[in-house]
């Protein structure tokens, strides 16, 4: 019991150490206000059947604000103007399946946790001409223009595929590739590892993977990059959520296993 009472006492010192490192805003309201756009599952997205803001990204910012003794208040924000309104003072950080990438390092400072890779799939019917990623070479492949995918797939292919390059194949976004997948109009599509398992639970037998991502990003929560000491304190609570084993529980729930990450990092993408 003794012991028991005295880690408790060490545990509530932590996170009450955590709270002083809090944006003054957020000491006076209790409040966190975290910007996300519900369009990105198993990330976030809204319940079909009950409207309810569901998704991993929601689920571990509920654990790490009980870290942080706050509550939360959800800011749906198109995706374009989230940085801006980081910027500005209208949220206190980002969650919403946003890349760490050093060209956003003078706007926002990333706290990271989660992988992402592009990673090649076609209609489950073709699988067997597809035995691994070398396959791809000379093929049509669509992903989605608005992501860094054309280029790391150009990367890829220049590395991989010699005189026999992939052609690349520009999309609106993955919804896109899939439907130009089915309609034979490409060969292969791309999506990123984080959402590509949740889209083959929903339309089960239609697709098969080949091989491992090309590539990886990190994610992060983007927090404004004046706030050094809040940075470190959710660091701080993502580890203490890695450790306690609620993060990799999440992971599970939301078939991510294979994007986890060990322990946070601030910029890693640098």
């Amino acid at each position: 019991m003794k012991t028991f009472l005295t880690a408790a006492l060490i545990c509530g010192t932590a996170f009450g150490a955590m709270a002083q490192t809090l944006p003054e805003t957020v000491q006076q309201s209790g409040v966190l206000r975290i910007a996300n756009t519900p369009n990105y599952p198993p990330l976030e997205f809204r319940d079909p059947a009950t409207n309810t803001l569901t998704g991993f990204d929601i689920d571990l910012a509920t654990a790490l604000a009980e870290k942080l003794g706050v509550k939360i208040e959800w800011q749906e924000l198109a995706f374009a103007t989230m940085l801006p309104a980081l910027e500005t003072g209208r949220i206190d950080v980002i969650m919403s399946g946003m890349s760490d990438l050093p060209t956003r390092h003078e706007t926002a400072t990333f706290v990271d946790y989660l992988r992402s890779g592009p990673q090649f799939f076609v209609l489950s019917t073709n699988a067997d001409a597809f035995t691994d990623e070398k396959s791809v070479c000379g093929k049509s492949v669509g992903a989605s223009r608005r992501t860094s995918y054309p280029q790391e797939i150009a990367a890829w292919s220049e590395a991989n595929c010699g005189d026999n390059p992939v052609k690349f194949v520009g999309t609106d976004g993955s919804a896109d590739a899939r439907t130009q997948l089915k309609q034979g109009r490409i060969d292969v599509a791309v999506q990123g590892n984080e959402t590509l398992p949740y889209v083959m639970d929903q339309e089960q037998g239609t697709y098969h993977t080949i091989g491992k991502p090309i590539s990886f990003q990190l994610m992060g929560i983007a927090v404004p990059v004046k706030e050094t000491a809040f940075q470190q304190t959710l660091a701080d609570a993502l580890d203490a959520v890695i450790a306690d084993g609620t993060y990799g529980a999440l992971l599970e729930k939301w078939q991510l296993q294979e994007s986890g990450v060990e322990k946070a990092t601030i910029n890693g993408a640098n």
